[in-house]
């Protein structure tokens, strides 16, 4: 039987609540205290676990790329002038040719074997002509011959520290000789709040499925952290203050979904203030995702608050939760685009809030999705990316935000 005694609630009145912070300022605030940390800790994993982590070390070639000088085409490995008489064949993966090419001979060579000694160059098939066992052609000194450590020379660093490991990277770590990576995954563990949310089959009336629950894990994994455990916890600040203090000691980040506006049920600011939490972020002036909030609990993790509605809390991961999992894990925010677009249609700006809109782009420019509203997802499961329109602008001209992927 477990006798535990229960997390004791904080009977602390909720903290004041700030102004909310505008939406480039919550972004920018999320990055600067999360790469203001420690690092997390440093594990060493095998490629085919490794992605979407982020390196911790630079990845160094353990060979040279090529390690030999090798054919960069099919053809002929050729010695002095020509015709060449050919004297066999070479296959990529064959040992070296123990003897040199002298003036006047050729081998065939596939692209990728070794060229023997003494290659002037490596006459391609589609440029040479053929006769009964010789071949010509036109060359230069160097065609077509790859050098050993031309593209990656050992010891060369391929990837630097904080690279995000996409497939390409793996690829790339296989083929400078690792089995393993060292590398970050900040933790994260989600606590889903609400007596009304059902986490499986069809809801009855007057119950919500948990849309928020299925789109964590990848977005998480995007940003570089890895999603440990996902907890339902009912309106009740008891159990949310025990779930908070369970997931603590498990986690880098902690998102709380649901719970951080002011309604009845709302107990996180109270919850945290227990906890004794230093709030970073509470309140962001957007539309939608305005009640989320950031906090930072005495040694212990960050905690992310993100709206219940599951619209809202995709845009606020966007702003809050992705910059801390990238800053923590030491890698870029994979959302930004660095680009701008032109809306089309009758996109209005809100006096006072950013609006991020889903978008399907067109050509140069971006349309709005329909159903955008806070607790909607049908617009935002098609669109290719958020248009963030700044308050009072134009309107017309926005940034653009990728989506998880």
């Amino acid at each position: 039987m477990d006798t535990t005694p229960p997390a004791p609630v904080s009977t602390r009145p909720s903290p004041r609540r700030r102004a909310p912070q505008t939406w480039p300022r919550a972004r920018a605030a999320a990055r600067e205290l999360a790469t203001a940390r420690p690092r997390g800790a440093v594990t060493e994993v095998a490629l085919g676990e490794a992605l979407g982590s982020t390196l911790a070390v630079d990845l160094v070639a353990r060979v040279a790329v090529p390690s030999l000088d090798t054919a960069a085409m099919d053809g002929y490995a050729v010695a002095g002038s020509g015709p060449w008489r050919v004297l066999g064949r070479l296959l990529a993966g064959a040992e070296p040719r123990d003897a040199a090419l002298s003036c006047g001979q050729a081998v065939e060579i596939a692209t990728g074997a070794p060229v023997p000694a003494g290659t002037l160059a490596v006459l391609a098939h589609e440029e040479a002509e053929r006769n009964a066992h010789t071949v010509s052609g036109r060359v230069r000194p160097g065609r077509h011959i790859r050098r050993r450590g031309e593209t990656t020379p050992l010891g060369s660093v391929a990837a630097p520290a904080g690279s995000p490991v996409t497939p390409a990277l793996l690829a790339l770590a296989a083929g400078l000789g690792h089995d393993t990576l060292r590398v970050r995954r900040p933790a994260v563990h989600a606590l889903v709040t609400g007596d009304e949310v059902r986490l499986h089959g069809t809801p009855a009336p007057g119950q919500v499925r948990d849309a928020i629950g299925p789109m964590l894990p990848g977005t998480v994994s995007w940003a570089g952290g890895v999603l440990t455990a996902i907890t339902h916890v009912g309106d009740d600040p008891a159990e949310l203050t025990a779930a908070l203090e369970r997931a603590v000691g498990e986690a880098d980040i902690v998102a709380v979904c649901g719970a951080s506006s002011a309604g009845p049920a709302d107990h996180l600011r109270a919850v945290l203030g227990g906890f004794g939490a230093g709030f970073v972020v509470d309140g962001v002036a957007c539309r939608p995702g305005h009640p989320q909030l950031l906090a930072a609990l005495p040694e212990g993790p960050l905690v992310v608050g993100l709206p219940g509605n599951p619209g809202a809390a995709l845009v606020a991961a966007l702003t809050l939760l992705v910059p801390v999992i990238a800053g923590l894990a030491g890698r870029p925010d994979p959302a930004p685009t660095g680009r701008r677009v032109r809306l089309a249609g009758d996109v209005r700006p809100h006096p006072v809030d950013t609006r991020l809109i889903g978008v399907r782009l067109c050509g140069e420019g971006a349309l709005a999705v329909e159903h955008v509203g806070p607790a909607d997802l049908r617009g935002v499961a098609v669109a290719d990316a958020i248009a963030v329109v700044p308050p009072q602008g134009s309107g017309d001209l926005a940034e653009l935000l990728r989506l998880p992927r």
